[in-house]
């Protein structure tokens, strides 16, 4: 089994910043994709951003320039600096990572348990 453990979150002023930081742990023999998605009330869960294993990333055009992700392969960890936060940031914000476990060959997708993230005007 294999395991994302998200912290970070909380409750900032519009401008602010966070930080989000997930660790997988467990039987996990490699990762693909790291990334953070975010589910606002009422809405579908969309992408916020991805970094592949060798580094490259993706933005959505909502966040592009006020967010940076990036990822630790050693530690199998990735991170979600947040900068000029907006309320309509406001979400609960999702790790996801593209995982190979041991005596397994393919990848399958995990999730963390979500954190809220909650920006005030």
């Amino acid at each position: 089994q294999v395991q994302l453990v998200e912290s970070g979150g909380g409750l900032v002023q519009a401008g602010g910043s966070l930080s989000l930081s997930c660790a997988a742990s467990g039987s996990l023999f490699s990762i693909n994709a790291m990334g953070w998605y975010r589910q606002a009330p009422g809405k579908q869960r969309e992408l916020v951003a991805t970094t592949a294993s060798g580094g490259s990333t993706n933005y959505a055009d909502s966040v592009k320039g006020r967010f940076t992700i990036s990822r630790d392969n050693a530690q199998n960890t990735v991170w979600l600096q947040m900068n000029s936060l907006k309320p309509e940031d406001t979400a609960v914000y999702y790790c996801k990572a593209d995982v190979r476990e041991r005596r397994l060959t393919a990848y399958r997708d995990y999730w963390g348990q979500g954190t809220q993230v909650t920006v005030s005007s």
